[in-house]
């Protein structure tokens, strides 16, 4: 999809391959677009080569996965799937678009995935690091002469399965049991990825994994999240009851009702 690249953005979501920010924040990427928040998706490969995909299905079901999600806009960066690095080249294509985007948020994957893809632990190295490089000044033609731009926060979504995950200082949880179908419903989009078979399979996985994030904040679903500092504020009771009250407690088995 295109979009105006002088927009200012709320969120800009980033990932190495279509499919992955679906998978760990579908739920929350269609919560923000659903509250009114501008959210943007840079896929930093096409995901392919694969078995059964091609760059253009993949681009199809990416997009009918945005539709899905609610996303305004998706860009695909184009950087080479299955040897994809944290290089200086490869940092001035994302601060590049970063400083067009200009976003508030920068919602990055995390975590090594020693079972999967190399390319994750990669893309988390790249995100931190254009993330700095969008700010620097005298330095405007390796980033195609645009403004700099101060990303102030970076949120990390650890994958959730299969992965080494670093436990950075501030964590939260999101409530996404109104919107888990239309995350599996934007997964299921990657038909070239997931069979009926598979994706039978990673929907059990997916939906348990965020039952159990969600369950310990007295959720049905939820996702969690990172930052790289402490959570903080000046308001106590706003932040433990967050802005629509405090969760339902957990109840747990021997409790009584």
């Amino acid at each position: 999809m295109t979009a105006n690249l002088g927009e200012k953005w709320d969120v800009v979501a980033v990932a190495a391959h279509p499919d992955d920010l679906e998978i760990t924040c579908g739920g929350t990427l269609a919560m923000l677009t659903s509250q009114g928040y501008k959210v943007a998706i840079i896929d930093l490969t096409t995901g392919e080569p694969t078995p059964r995909g091609s760059e253009e299905i993949r681009a199809k079901e990416a997009e009918q996965a945005r539709i899905t999600l609610g996303v305004q806009a998706r860009f695909q960066l184009g950087l080479p799937n299955r040897i994809l690095m944290d290089s200086p080249e490869n940092r001035f294509a994302l601060a590049t678009l970063l400083r067009k985007l200009k976003p508030d948020i920068l919602l990055g994957t995390s975590g090594r995935t020693p079972a999967a893809s190399p390319d994750h632990y990669q893309a988390q190295l790249l995100i931190e690091a254009s993330r700095f490089s969008s700010q620097l000044t005298k330095w405007d033609e390796k980033f195609g002469n645009t403004p700099p731009h101060r990303i102030t926060h970076l949120v990390y979504a650890p994958f959730p399965f299969d992965a080494e995950i670093r436990h950075f200082p501030g964590s939260f949880t999101i409530d996404i049991s109104s919107t888990i179908e239309k995350k599996m419903a934007s997964v299921q989009c990657y038909q070239s990825q997931f069979d009926e078979k598979r994706f039978h399979k990673i929907r059990h996985t997916v939906m348990g994994l965020n039952n159990a994030m969600g369950s310990r904040c007295g959720f049905e679903y939820g996702e969690v999240f990172q930052m790289a500092v402490p959570v903080g504020g000046i308001d106590l009771v706003g932040i433990v009851k967050g802005s629509k009250g405090s969760p339902a407690p957990v109840q747990l088995p021997g409790q009584p009702n």
